[in-house]
């Protein structure tokens, strides 16, 4: 897949799925014919999420391949794709000779992935993009101390020069040569790699899922919208069961809306509760942008509305949901920020709130921001960003039509307030925002902000 007017490419390193040659490191706890059908639903689910991509992005893309022939890999994945041999040499060398080759041909920014991570999304591609246009240099660390993702904006060999490749210290001594050489760099969130039988239980697909569906075509088969529900409303949790058993009952109970609670690995009986009252359930990463994005993907209506646990909506907000998003030039909306707790501080916090989102049409995700399907999917989702992913994809949003506050009230918990005091919380808040928009890098924002 190439367009002759970008400046970007996506380098896919991957293997042929040959029994006894793929993931030997598998092999002693599935055989090498399992082994080899976990790299090939592996890649397969990895295409999918370059073809969500490359429907997002006006990108090229190559697949640099190792084993089997170029017939062989073409017959498997498709003739939408350029193919080249990876060619002689240790992972470095044929990953320092893709990006010159590529940069060679004119690209401005490049990108290479490997296979090996279930956990992988567009939108994280999409963001290494975005960071390249401001850095040298990004990287997508790997749990057990290597990278599944790695981007340029410009050639730099030393980067794979004298790397133990297979070691976990292939991100350390990666980060020690960027500093040295006065490189920019940014750093997507940590995913984990499947490469040894103990890797399996650390990633949201295990290997009986892997091997009994095929993610390559469920996940990129486009859904199918639903004309009895048009709204769907995705709640992303962690351990709220309380929250989720009051929100529940009252959501369930609201005609043409379908409730998809996306789970972020719960200690407790968050899951349980969601299945008993009735919600569809869902499982991923922790995080909200990749729970929000997760519930994205399954969900059927034509309107999305993303609510947090801890909040209840205004009766009749369906209604002027669907009326707000047919009025011409209107790319989204939220609901006016009630803080469930008394007093004065509260109130004054409140009316800032409701004033900034008005004036600045700025609301944050306790607002329950809702929007069409079609433009969220046009959008790449909430960027996969540890923190401000909320803050960001509004920003996006602005870019395409207003965002209107409707006056039914989004009544959320107080606990956050409550916990360091509403002075407090509100100053964290403001200077997350503007380290953020100095370019304070998002995953050191986020440690810091929920050290406090």
């Amino acid at each position: 897949m190439k367009s002759k007017q970008t400046q970007e490419q996506l380098i896919v390193f991957s293997r042929y799925p040959e029994p006894g040659t793929t993931k030997t490191r598998l092999a002693t706890a599935l055989g090498y014919q399992g082994a080899a059908e976990i790299q090939k639903k592996l890649t397969e689910h990895t295409l999918s999420q370059v073809r969500k991509f490359l429907h997002l992005r006006p990108a090229a893309a190559i697949i640099y391949y190792e084993g089997g022939s170029q017939e062989q890999i073409q017959d498997w994945l498709g003739t939408d794709f350029a193919y080249q041999d990876q060619g002689s040499g240790d992972l470095g060398q044929r990953m320092q000779k893709a990006f010159a080759a590529a940069f060679k041909q004119g690209y401005k920014r490049v990108v290479i992935i490997g296979t090996d991570c279930p956990g992988l999304q567009a939108c994280h591609i999409i963001q290494a993009f975005e960071s390249l246009r401001r850095k040298d240099l990004v990287l997508g660390p790997a749990t057990d101390g290597g990278y599944y993702l790695i981007g340029l904006s410009r050639e730099e060999k030393s980067l794979f020069a004298a790397i133990p490749w297979g070691a976990d210290t292939v991100l350390a001594k990666t980060l020690r040569i960027v500093e040295q050489k006065g490189l920019s760099r940014d750093l997507l969130e940590p995913l984990s790699d499947v490469d040894r039988p103990e890797d399996l239980k650390h990633v949201k697909l295990s290997a009986a899922a892997l091997l009994t569906c095929s993610p390559a075509s469920a996940e990129s088969a486009p859904k199918s919208r639903n004309s009895r529900c048009f709204c769907s409303i995705i709640i992303p949790t962690q351990n709220e069961a309380e929250s989720i058993a009051k929100l529940l009952p009252e959501l369930l109970s609201i005609p043409g809306i379908e409730v998809l609670v996306v789970d972020g690995s719960s200690s407790d009986n968050t899951v349980v509760i969601a299945k008993t009252l009735g919600a569809q359930v869902l499982s991923a990463s922790p995080g909200r942008a990749l729970q929000m994005n997760r519930g994205a993907e399954a969900a059927r209506g034509n309107i999305l509305l993303f609510l947090h646990a801890d909040t209840r909506l205004d009766p009749g907000f369906t209604e002027q949901v669907r009326d707000t998003l047919r009025q011409p030039g209107v790319a989204a909306g939220a609901f006016r920020l009630a803080i469930d707790g008394k007093g004065l501080s509260l109130r004054i916090i409140e009316w800032l709130t409701n004033f900034r989102s008005r004036f600045l049409q700025m609301p944050y995700g306790d607002q329950g921001l809702f929007l069409r399907a079609d433009l969220f999917s046009a959008l790449g989702g909430f960027p996969c960003l540890p923190i401000m992913e909320d803050f960001e994809l509004v920003r996006r949003l602005k870019r395409k039509g207003s965002i209107k506050i409707l006056p039914l009230a989004a009544k959320t918990s107080p606990r956050r307030w409550q916990k360091l005091g509403p002075l407090r919380t509100t100053a964290i808040n403001q200077v997350t925002i503007i380290c953020y928009l100095l370019g304070v890098n998002p995953q050191k924002l986020a440690k810091w902000y929920r050290g406090k």
